[in-house]
This record gives C-alpha cells, structure tokens and sequence, in this order.
C-alpha cells in the first residue's frame, strides 16, 4: 500500500516452507499482468524448475484468483489454493465446479482445491485502508467495493 497498489499479497508455499512472496505491482510497474498471485507462482517456477517436489505447493493470497492466475496454478502444479476475499468481478474459484478437461490424468489439467475466507475481514480491512488513500478514483471506487464485502462468503 505504501507503493499505491492494491493491497494484495501471495506467498506459495511447499510443505512448510514459504518458497515465494510477492505483492501486485500494476501501478510500479505499469503493467496489467503483474498480478501478487502470477508474480509469486512465477517466482517459483523460477525456483523449482522441472525437479521432482517433496511436498505439494499451496498459493495463499489476499484475493481470490482471477481465471489467468488459476491457470497458472495449474500449470505450476500447485495444489490448494487458499484466498481471504472473493473477486465478485473477475474471481475464478466457482471453475472447479464446472472444470471438464478431455483428459483429467495430464497434470496440467488438474484444477487446485479453492478455498476461500481465510483471513477476510483483515483482507477487507486493508481494502478499506487502501480506499482511505488510493490516489486514482478507479482503483479507490474498487477498494472501496472490496471492503464493502459482507463478513462472510
């Protein structure tokens, strides 16, 4: 927030170890696809490579995911996904539940479990923080329907 972008962080975990973080930086970098989710999942990847993992890989991010950053999910192979708000504009966790590929075996065709409301009302809060400063009507008008969420999913 302190930067002037949207206050949406993601860490992807694997096991017990956090292997990348990263925060959106559209504004910074003035850029559309630099979303905290993509950022952090890209950071792994780098990471990673190809090698065989110990332990399945877990995205955990302020904001539900759009359908892009989903789809990078899966072709990162993570696993469960785990989110405090949901996107009511561009959130792509209702996929799973209608996800038909040809061949479900491919890896890259296995949706992550999407869980939602870890953490929401302080994910909200922070919308609402942001809404307080944000310095462009568009994204302030976004923050403030963020935080305008109801406490429960």
């Amino acid at each position: 927030m302190r930067a002037g972008e949207l206050p949406v962080g993601a860490v992807i975990a694997m096991g017990d170890e956090i292997i990348a973080r990263a925060y959106t930086q559209e504004r910074t970098q003035g850029r559309r696809l630099v979303h905290a989710d993509l950022s952090a999942m890209e950071a792994a990847d780098r990471r990673l490579g190809w090698k065989p993992r110990e332990h399945p890989l877990t995205l955990a991010i302020t904001l539900e995911p759009c359908l892009m950053c989903l789809g990078a999910a899966m072709a990162l192979g993570v696993s469960q996904v785990y989110y405090g708000l949901e996107a009511p504009d561009d959130g792509a966790a209702g996929i799973p539940a209608v996800w038909q590929p040809a061949r479900q075996t491919m890896s890259f065709s296995q949706l992550p479990v999407v869980t939602g409301g870890y953490l929401r009302r302080e994910c909200r809060d922070q919308f609402r923080r942001y809404a307080l400063t944000a310095a462009k009507a568009s994204l302030r008008q976004y923050a403030e329907s963020m935080a305008a969420l109801p406490d429960h999913l």
